[in-house]
């Protein structure tokens, strides 16, 4: 299993648990997941960090 997979199924399983409280919930579980897929993909460095954050300074172009 690939670390993005790893963390996007840790942040959707810590998100199972707001399912009970319904579309909010669901939303959660969409961010949640989403946050587990960006810090896999750090983990495992397919994502540069200070690259992205020249992205959203305004220092670079994507």
């Amino acid at each position: 299993m690939s670390p993005t997979t790893t963390g996007a199924l840790i942040g959707a399983l810590l998100a199972l648990a707001a399912l009970a409280f319904g579309f909010w919930g669901f939303l959660l579980v969409a961010v949640l997941a989403g946050i587990g897929a960006v810090v896999g993909r750090i983990a495992s460095g397919k994502l540069d960090v200070r690259s992205l954050a020249d992205v959203f300074t305004g220092r670079r172009t994507s």
